[in-house]
């Protein structure tokens, strides 16, 4: 494997990791909101998993438009898999 397609999947697993944060907090962030115990934490939450998300990005598109979409693919991908992981957890027997 060339250098190459070694930083395009670093760029996708780095994807994956902060889409699986990201959507991972969004479960708990949703949570907290439906508690109705305050607006403050689950707000700083939201931001800061907006921010971590956001910069990340910016930093892959910052590296170019390859390593852009690659670490956007793994965000999805980890958006799929989250998703499905909560479905499974959810479901009633």
């Amino acid at each position: 494997m060339d250098a190459a397609a070694m930083t395009d999947m670093l760029w996708l697993i780095v994807g994956l990791a902060a889409g699986t944060a990201h959507f991972g907090l969004l479960r708990w962030n949703t949570a907290l909101y439906l508690t109705g115990a305050g607006l403050a934490r689950p707000l700083g939450i939201q931001a800061v998993r907006l921010a971590a998300t956001t910069l990340l990005l910016a930093f892959a598109a910052s590296h170019g438009v390859l390593p852009l979409l690659t670490a956007t693919a793994g965000v999805l991908l980890a958006r799929l898999v989250v998703v499905r992981l909560v479905r499974r957890m959810t479901a009633q027997p």
